[in-house]
């Protein structure tokens, strides 16, 4: 009962204090309910008596069912938060997560798709089937400015600027950036909303949002996965692909065409250069074939 308790609190205080979404309170509290679970199975029934070796068995648990270490640190987090709460509540004296380790991240390198793939999926579009031509300014969106999937979906028409070339993008935390928008980016949006759009019927909560299904409200997350899941595969290519995809293959091209890093992130919105830099390592080859032509010491005898 007592673990209970503590929860139910420890929710209260993210949604009032911390205004966090409900997604992430949902989160965390799935993350302590997990250690609530198994501390009872261990006999501790209140969260002051979780020990570091218990959390230390915890974490040994989540490891032994398979869960990656990503998964094992954002489990982790949402249990260092509930301790930081109890704190702050003076509801414990002592935190057992303050030695914790987190659980060692390998950097996966990304999949990416080709220059001449990303062509051949823009160019099988079907563009006299319905939906054909917004399909493709999604696409173009995702790869020309390297978007997320919860960017497109919330893009507004209020958030184009094509006449100076850029659009405004709502990221992670709600931190707006300008992104450049390309050529033909900019040409297929237009298409799609002056064509298409303009004789659609928008639902009222909808009415800045620019991509639109046939009822007239913002597409989900689910339709874009499907879009680019059953482009690609019209399109012959025979790979996994998801929207982030796009965003990883926007980034990797750039990089390889000489863009900076500082650029790339700003592009993105990242808040840390590390996570732009993983996509120095994309292309092995491209990398080696630039030593052995530019660096000094391979003209040496």
């Amino acid at each position: 009962m007592n673990w209970q308790i503590y929860i139910k609190g420890f929710r209260a205080f993210l949604q009032v204090e911390k205004s966090m979404p409900a997604n992430t309170v949902d989160a965390y509290e799935r993350d302590v309910s997990k250690l609530r679970d198994f501390a009872l199975n261990s006999g501790v029934t209140h969260p002051e008596n979780v020990n570091l070796a218990l959390l230390q068995d915890f974490v040994a648990a989540l490891h032994e069912l398979g869960l990656e270490a990503s998964s094992q640190s954002r489990i982790i987090s949402g249990i260092r938060a509930f301790y930081n709460y109890l704190i702050l509540e003076n509801e414990i004296k002592s935190d057992p997560t303050e030695l914790l380790e987190m659980p060692k991240i390998g950097r996966k390198l990304p999949d990416v798709l080709s220059q001449d793939e990303i062509l051949k999926i823009l160019q099988s579009f079907d563009l006299s089937l319905p939906n054909g031509e917004r399909n493709k300014a999604i696409l173009e969106l995702l790869y020309g400015c390297g978007l997320r999937v919860s960017e497109l979906v919330n893009l507004k028409l209020s958030d184009l600027y094509f006449n100076e070339g850029f659009i405004k993008v709502t990221g992670k935390g709600d931190k707006q950036r300008l992104v450049p928008a390309g050529r033909e980016a900019i040409h297929q949006v237009t298409r799609y909303i002056k064509e298409i759009r303009v004789h659609q019927k928008a639902e009222k909560a909808a009415a800045d949002i620019v991509f639109l299904n046939n009822r007239g409200t913002g597409l989900t997350r689910a339709m874009i996965f499907n879009i680019v899941k059953n482009q690609v595969k019209l399109a012959g290519i025979n790979k996994s692909i998801s929207p982030h995809t796009l965003r990883h293959s926007f980034a990797t091209h750039l990089v390889e065409g000489g863009a900076d890093l500082r650029s790339v992130q700003e592009m993105l919105g990242h808040a840390s250069i590390t996570t732009t830099e993983i996509y120095t390592h994309i292309d092995r080859e491209y990398l080696r074939m630039n030593i052995l032509k530019y660096h000094p010491r391979q003209f040496m005898d």
